[in-house]
């Protein structure tokens, strides 16, 4: 073999470079999974999109793949070389690394456990089990002092030595030689296994060729065998430079250690197949292969120096031995040390793809109910918004028919109640005085009492109809209504109604209707002036005319004294004044009064004036305070009659806008609930819309996710491909 050319051993760092490199994207990966679904998890709107127990098995993998990165950083291949007390196993190592690295020589040499593995420093050092302590060494008799002047170290301990990879090709490719002390020199092999062996990619046999294999030595790898299976055992029959001496027995000699150590190996260890087995065996002298090779460091032929005959046979079996062993242990290291590792990979790798799969259908099926929530809460905010305008229209016309009967009925009311006001007043009893003081508080008492007895009778006569009408529309306001309403919110509805019973409020207001009520309650005459004129023209006509008159006497009051004659004349003057203001009737009566006069003489006008005298007195006597306040009523009620009438229209407006204004208040508390109720439905569509697009992120972002562990599995499978499932 070329020795400049690439060391095997670079596929298992490459290997490990690249299953490396896959680890921290998978552990970036499962990162970052692991926080999205504790994310979605906790996330109050996406129950049950994410599970707990999905949580808590994407933590765990995180977990073991930061562990399996840990292990994987400290990984490398592993050789132990086992066999008796001066069979040369230090020699072989050093042979392999091309220096005297280890102490060896005659007798008991190697008194413990010795990892020799490279450091990227320039010095070596060593440390031991029981301590960190750098122990510095440069050369092979300083680390063979440090050994032996360590008191507490014993067969079972053992020693790491630290050499620069500047100086050792072989430990730049993540190699670690053991060497071991004899399999004779203690009888803890089990210890020695558990503790040394268990993470060992191959074992070397290394063999005395001056003799055959002992049984310390079979005993030991049946050990071997028991606690791992079908370990992988180089077997190198050391200082066969011996053979020389006697070189017509050399064939024979080789053909019998072969035979022994192939019937080892096949049909007692059962680790290898009989076709395969030879090329685990090799016939070597590492001491002669180890001086070939400083002297070939130092400048000087590998031929230098006292060598048997065969020297380069022997020299190009080690180099055999080495290719072989390295070709070997890289692919049998890779597979050891990255197969179950890659097989965790693809299974965590596939376990969290799963999540995201889960997840992904979870929230797919979450959307698709979103969506379907939010088109039923879109269809019945249109609905209600609709119904609403709708019921609002049809309502205010409903209103107005009401109030419209309701000013009927209280106008048709009170029309019976005016026509009735003298019955009312007639009713009405207090103690009455003509005096001013006394006709005031009279007045007021009369006052309050028709207007008491008004408003009752109008409310016996509409309260209970209009009072039952409110009522009934209130109902059915509700009945209207509720079909708007949230169930939860229709039990509630009837709080919008007002507890109390609808009264009606008739504002008569009697105090300002008959404020300028003025009586006349003083005695007239019923064949008086004042009295004939007023029933024959009218009040009207009879003031105007009687005006006239008082301004005609008071003229002739300053003219001189009359004669019988003149008198007449007045008085024919004054009927014919009379007669001027009164109609047609009038005045012909008075023209057949002044004829009679002339014609029956004056006994009958006396008499007809004594008849007159007396019936004045008679009324005069009988003019009393009883009068007087039948005559007030009488007055009154024509008075407020009159006023009455003219407010009729007005009063019943007024209860039919009461009535509106009760009915529209009900209605508006109510439709302020469906407004409510509309904005209720907004929110709950825009946190719909909201969950929708957080569910569409997690949809996305778990679709990344599963994308990324396919591709994960995919350099996983061209890692298994290129450096696990070729054949050796």
């Amino acid at each position: 073999m070329a020795e400049e050319d690439a060391s095997p051993l670079q596929h298992f760092v490459v290997a490990k470079r690249t299953i490396s490199a896959v680890f921290d994207q998978l552990l970036e990966f499962v990162k970052e999974g692991s926080e999205f679904v504790e994310e979605t998890w906790r996330s109050v709107d996406l129950e049950h999109v994410a599970e707990e127990e999905q949580c808590a098995q994407i933590q765990a993998c995180s977990r073991k793949l930061a562990a399996i990165k840990e292990v994987l950083a400290r990984r490398h291949m592993k050789v132990a070389f086992f066999g008796r007390t001066s069979n040369g196993k230090s020699t072989v190592i050093n042979a392999m690394l091309r220096e005297r690295v280890l102490p060896s020589g005659i007798g008991h040499t190697t008194n413990c456990f010795i990892s020799v593995e490279g450091t990227d420093g320039e010095h070596a050092y060593l440390t031991t089990e029981d301590s960190e302590e750098r122990k510095s060494i440069k050369t092979v008799n300083q680390l063979a002092h440090a050994l032996h002047m360590d008191r507490n170290l014993d067969s079972g301990c053992l020693v790491r030595v630290f050499w620069p990879k500047t100086k050792c090709a072989l430990l730049r490719d993540d190699l670690v030689l053991m060497d071991s002390p004899g399999t004779d020199v203690t009888s803890e092999l089990d210890s020695w296994i558990d503790k040394f062996c268990l993470d060992a990619d191959v074992f070397v046999l290394v063999a005395n060729s001056e003799s055959t294999l002992m049984n310390t030595e079979k005993h030991f790898f049946h050990k071997v065998s028991e606690r791992i299976s079908k370990p992988n055992i180089f077997i190198l029959n050391n200082r066969w430079d011996a053979s020389e001496v006697e070189p017509e027995y050399l064939d024979d000699v080789r053909k019998q250690h072969m035979d022994r150590c192939v019937s080892f190996l096949v049909d007692e260890l059962k680790v290898v197949a009989p076709d395969q087995a030879s090329n685990r065996i090799f016939f070597v002298s590492a001491k002669e292969a180890l001086s070939a090779r400083i002297h070939r460091a130092q400048g000087m032929p590998e031929t230098g120096g006292a060598l048997a005959e065969g020297f380069q046979e022997r020299l190009q079996e080690f180099q055999s031995f080495e290719r072989t062993f390295e070709e070997f242990i890289s692919h049998s290291s890779v597979k050891t040390k990255f197969e179950q590792h890659t097989i965790r990979a693809w299974q965590i790798t596939e376990s969290v793809r799963a999540i995201m799969d889960s997840i992904n259908i979870a929230s797919a099926e979450k959307k698709v109910l979103s969506l379907e929530e939010r088109e039923a809460l879109m269809d019945r905010l249109e609905f209600v918004r609709n119904q609403l305008n709708f019921l609002t229209e049809e309502t205010k016309d409903k209103i107005k028919v009401i109030a419209d009967d309701v000013s009927s009925k209280v106008a048709s009311a009170m029309a019976e109640e005016i026509h009735l006001l003298s019955v009312i007043v007639d009713e009405f009893c207090s103690d009455f005085s003509p005096a001013a003081n006394a006709l005031v508080l009279y007045k007021a008492k009369l006052i309050a009492y028709v207007e008491e007895r008004m408003v009752r009778n109008l409310a016996l006569r509409c309260s209970n109809s209009i009072g039952g009408c409110v009522l009934s529309s209130q109902r059915d306001f509700i009945d209207t209504i509720s079909p708007l309403l949230p169930p939860a919110a229709r039990s509630h509805l009837h709080m919008h109604v007002p507890n109390r019973k609808f009264e009606m409020a008739y504002e008569l207001n009697f105090r300002a209707l008959c404020a300028d009520f003025q009586e006349d309650i003083e005695f007239q005459f019923s064949l008086g002036w004042t009295a004939l004129v007023n029933r024959f023209l009218g009040p009207a006509k009879a003031t105007q005319a009687l005006n006239i008159l008082d301004k005609n006497l008071k003229a002739s009051s300053h003219s001189a004294p009359m004669r019988t004659e003149a008198q007449e004349e007045l008085a024919v003057s004054m009927a014919t004044g009379l007669a001027s203001l009164t109609s047609r009737a009038s005045m012909s009566m008075l023209v057949i009064g002044g004829v009679v006069w002339r014609s029956v003489g004056w006994r009958i006008i006396m008499f007809s004036v004594s008849l007159y005298a007396v019936l004045y007195i008679y009324e005069k006597l009988t003019w009393t305070n009883s009068s007087r306040e039948k005559a007030l009523k009488q007055q009154f009620v024509e008075f407020t009659t009159q006023r009455l009438q003219a407010i009729s229209h007005i009063t019943s407006s007024n209860c039919g806008l009461q009535v509106q204004q009760e009915l529209v208040g009900v209605f508006s508390r109510m439709c302020q609930q469906v407004d409510k109720s509309e904005m209720e439905l907004e929110t709950e569509i825009r946190k719909i819309n909201a969950k929708i697009q957080r569910l569409e992120s997690v949809q996305r972002h778990s679709k990344t996710l599963r994308y990324k562990a396919t591709d994960l599995e995919s350099h996983l499978e061209s890692f298994s491909a290129q450096y696990l499932n070729t054949q050796q």
